[in-house]
């Protein structure tokens, strides 16, 4: 029997990317799945294939940047399942551009959804997961919170403090027997670069993303991941296209 198996896992940014093909992997291997995304179309739509393909699952709109709807969300898992095995921070916005062009609004947005969503996902599930000695959790960062670009500061800035954030709770908590796990994709299919603003910016990302690699690739290492056993963390993986140089 696969480790994750009836494991009930709390996905952030489901609708789409890495959050929808992390969905369709995890209820392949048994998983119970609470999903979570703003767009409820596609969390409906979601729903409705895992479950004709046997899968369990169910859905929450959810705004990450809230932590009164982050804990609403803990809590739906908490009454539909009884417990929460894994949570998985994987909203994300990337778009980019140089400080000069002042995008604010853009910075704050990030802040709040890359930094702030995932601590409020942290914080919604750690209650109980400090309580039953047990728990993973996993947080999406990116290779840009390894390096850092031009027009990618404020990014990479969110990306950096994601990687902060959860070696510290690693420490913090390993004492509770509750693993984490740091996964910083590079160029992957998904949405992420729609929301460059600027159009000249944006031609040299979408040239660049030409080499993505299906988020399936990210899927199967998550799933990895937690289907070690609990005296085992993967603490951190970056997963790029073999032939992406940065």
């Amino acid at each position: 029997m696969s480790n994750i198996q009836d494991k009930v896992v709390i996905i952030t940014g489901a609708s789409s990317g890495i959050g929808e093909a992390t969905a369709k992997e995890l209820a392949s291997k048994g998983a119970k799945l609470v999903l979570a995304a703003r767009r409820e179309e596609r969390l409906k739509k979601l729903q409705e294939e895992i479950q004709s393909n046997g899968g369990k699952a169910i859905y929450k709109v959810t705004d990450v940047t809230s932590d009164e709807q982050m804990e609403e969300l803990a809590e739906l898992a908490l009454k539909e399942f009884g417990k929460i095995d894994v949570m998985i921070n994987n909203a994300g916005l990337m778009p980019l551009s140089p400080v000069f062009e002042k995008k604010i609004k853009e910075w704050d947005t990030m802040i709040d959804v890359n930094i702030k969503g995932v601590l409020y996902g942290i914080a919604a599930v750690l209650p109980f997961m400090r309580e039953s000695k047990e728990g993973h959790i996993i947080n999406i960062s990116s290779v840009a919170g390894h390096l850092i670009g031009p027009a990618g500061s404020v990014y990479s800035g969110t990306k950096f403090a994601v990687r902060a954030i959860t070696e510290g709770l690693r420490k913090e908590e390993a004492v509770n027997n509750i693993r984490t796990t740091i996964i910083s994709p590079g160029a992957v299919a998904t949405e992420l670069p729609e929301k460059i603003s600027g159009e000249e910016l944006k031609s040299g990302i979408d040239e660049f993303y030409k080499v993505a690699i299906p988020a399936e690739s990210i899927a199967r290492a998550i799933a990895y991941a937690i289907e070690e056993p609990s005296d085992v963390a993967i603490n951190e993986m970056i997963i790029r296209p073999t032939i992406q140089e940065l």
